[in-house]
């Protein structure tokens, strides 16, 4: 009884925590609001701030800030062709440049950017920093963290249910824990990679989009990935075992998509790239 009553409130919260994700129109699983999120994420953001060295006043941090007001300014003249003009209520913009050789950068949810120095010679210049840029900025903008909170929540409830069934069943302990094993094993392999991997896909999509409607030039995406690839020296894990799409993976999804990044920002004027 416990078991079937399990199941059903997870068919039920799965079933309407489903919201649609604006740029693509795909259904996704979000039990997470902006409320909730947002001052986390803020607070995080701070914190993080007040324990690294943060690099201000040089040339190289007010091109991160330049160059992430343009990618705000595009995903804003994006929302409002979409008809989503308050899309953007509540992010408090922030572009920090952070003294740190780790090859890195993201952004928080409600619009807190950090890039480490670490990946700058990787960018090489602005026009990579923008597509580094509008790839950190849609995964905010997608809600991906809210995502991966959900279906976190979602797994461990998952667990739960084959607990509880397991006890229900009066199996063994043994048996019980290979049970356990193997829906860890499953979960995560045909679940929760899967699903980080098409949030991966889905960022470099929307950020090329962003980057081409700022300005910058899509094809250097895949150059981007190129010169990504040649300094991991190969040493990636196999796809169907990682959070990202392999290198090559992506590189050749971007050198597909930049013709589109092209024409779509075209709607919006821009027929020159930088």
């Amino acid at each position: 009884m416990k078991f079937n009553k399990l199941l059903i409130l997870t068919v039920v919260v799965t079933l309407f925590s489903c919201k649609t994700n604006v740029f693509t129109g795909k259904k996704t699983l979000n039990f997470m609001s902006n409320s909730q999120l947002f001052p986390m994420a803020f607070g995080q953001y701070d914190e993080f701030l007040n324990t690294n060295k943060v690099v201000t006043g040089t040339a190289e941090a007010e091109m991160i800030t330049r160059t992430g007001s343009k990618i705000k300014t595009a995903a804003q003249r994006w929302l409002n062709a979409l008809g989503e003009e308050s899309y953007l209520n509540g992010y408090e913009w922030e572009y920090n440049l952070v003294d740190d050789p780790t090859v890195n950068a993201w952004c928080m949810p409600g619009g807190k950017i950090v890039f480490y120095t670490g990946i700058l010679p990787i960018c090489q210049d602005e026009t990579g920093v923008a597509i580094v840029m509008g790839h950190e900025v849609a995964h905010a903008l997608a809600n991906h963290g809210g995502q991966r909170m959900s279906a976190g929540q979602l797994q461990a409830l998952g667990a739960v249910g084959v607990a509880v069934g397991g006890q229900v069943g009066g199996l063994n302990e043994s048996t019980q824990q290979i049970l356990n094993q193997a829906y860890g094993l499953g979960s995560q392999l045909g679940g929760m990679l899967p699903f980080s991997r098409s949030h991966e896909t889905e960022a470099d999509k929307i950020g090329l989009y962003l980057a081409a409607i700022a300005g910058y030039n899509p094809d250097e995406g895949a150059r981007l990935w190129e010169r990504m690839k040649a300094n991991s020296g190969g040493g990636a894990p196999p796809e169907i075992l990682s959070t990202h799409p392999s290198n090559d993976s992506r590189i050749a999804f971007l050198k597909q998509l930049a013709p589109q990044a092209k024409a779509e920002a075209r709607k919006y004027g821009v027929t020159s790239f930088k």
